[in-house]
């Protein structure tokens, strides 16, 4: 079976909808959602509905629980965004959807353990907020020793928007490093992110998602038309203009 993982969508319908094309076109068997679905980005109530109807299961996403909950740790940017995104599931006037999308969300899975596989938001170990850095690998050896120690064989993860492996060694290994895709062993335990969808940060702004199957992951980047959602973000008044100018720099 070939699954195509997506996370980090971001509210970036644009984005959304170009990877779902690609994805389509792929002919992937199904989709599973990383998390953070909505937060940050225009289009929040349409993204989740995509998500509703394509992916076979989603994950708890931080931005995700701040809509649900409160915006915890958030800084200002982010926190009004959060305000602003409840406001548009409030403000749906169709009280069945409204409910179906608020339960939709109050559903979102915290971890997922199959065949061998665990897929979370952030890390085996906080898996709604922890991030797990590149950089770890080096300052933080005993926080990959503890997240490595949560997992058998493969974790997948979203929410630093950095694409890319860990490997127990401790490594990482940009997909570059890898030719574009990543075949794991039988005894290999790894931490894998797919990228954002609609928010990247590793300096490439095109749309990030990877497609996997029994032997390796495949890191895919989709190009889509950025300059339309950052004038979408200028539009609201409620979202920092930021929001849609580091799209276009992938940061």
């Amino acid at each position: 079976m070939r699954t195509a993982l997506i996370s980090d969508i971001h509210a970036n319908l644009d984005a959304l909808q170009a990877v779902l094309a690609d994805i389509d076109e792929r002919g992937v068997d199904r989709i599973i959602c990383l998390g953070d679905i909505i937060g940050y980005g225009p289009n929040p109530l349409e993204c989740l509905d995509l998500v509703m109807d394509r992916c076979a299961f989603a994950m708890m996403g931080n931005h995700d629980f701040a809509v649900l909950y409160e915006p915890t740790s958030f800084n200002t940017t982010a926190e009004q965004a959060a305000f602003w995104t409840r406001k548009q599931f409030e403000e749906e006037p169709d009280a069945g959807l409204r409910k179906k999308r608020y339960e939709f969300l109050g559903n979102l899975l915290v971890r997922k353990w199959e065949e061998g596989n665990l897929y979370v938001h952030a890390s085996p170990r906080r898996p709604i907020n922890e991030y797990i850095f590149p950089d770890d690998v080096i300052s933080a050896p005993n926080k990959m020793t503890a997240i490595f120690d949560r997992i058998d064989a493969r974790c997948f993860v979203g929410h630093t928007h950095v694409t890319g492996v860990f490997t127990d060694e401790p490594d990482f290994y940009p997909p570059a490093d890898l030719g574009g895709a990543y075949k794991w062993g039988s005894d290999d335990k790894v931490v894998i992110n797919p990228g954002s969808v609609g928010q990247p940060r590793d300096r490439d702004p095109r749309a990030s998602y990877a497609v996997m199957d029994d032997e390796q992951i495949e890191f895919i980047r989709i190009e889509y038309d950025i300059n339309a959602v950052v004038e979408k973000v200028k539009a609201i008044d409620e979202l920092s203009d930021f929001l849609g100018q580091r799209l276009l720099e992938g940061r």
